[in-house]
């Protein structure tokens, strides 16, 4: 027998995308978010970053985060071009903001543990990755990468 807290949770489900199809509509109502249009200085950033325009990834993203303040993604990809340019300070700032957004952002783990890295950092570096092996569970390109990124370090130091 079904619980009727779980059927009456079943019933106010279906009453939206019954009211759409009422109303004459074959389609459920489409959510906000998929109405706004794409960032275009998003893209900017990204098609910048695959080029290595790292100045002008730099000034996409920072338009893209003005606007929308809470795009872990874009803050993670202006570390990244940031981190290309040397600019560490500002690099790390950006990698932390797109943390505090989404403590599980695979790619700012990755990106600032390579950050720290190149700043002589180990111990920071190796913290991160040990947060990506909790988040990948079976592993995942991230944790991949920095792990060969800490062992080429160590390697390397120990030479």
């Amino acid at each position: 027998m079904i619980p009727l807290r779980s059927l009456m949770i079943a019933v106010l489900l279906c009453v939206p995308l019954g009211s759409a199809l009422a109303m004459g509509s074959d389609k459920p109502p489409v959510e906000e978010a998929a109405k706004q249009p794409a960032d275009p200085n998003y893209a900017l950033g990204t098609q910048a970053i695959d080029k290595g325009d790292w100045n002008g990834a730099v000034a996409a993203l920072t338009k893209s985060v003005a606007a929308n303040p809470k795009n872990a993604d874009a803050f993670n990809y202006l570390g990244y071009a940031s981190r290309k340019l040397g600019k560490y300070e500002d690099a790390f700032a950006h990698y932390q903001k797109a943390l505090a957004l989404d403590p599980e952002h695979k790619g700012a783990h990755e990106y600032i543990g390579e950050a720290y890295l190149e700043t002589n950092n180990l111990a920071k570096a190796e913290e991160h990755l040990k947060q990506l092996d909790k988040i990948c569970l079976f592993s995942c390109k991230e944790y991949r990468e920095l792990k060969a990124r800490v062992a080429e370090y160590k390697a390397k130091k120990s030479s």
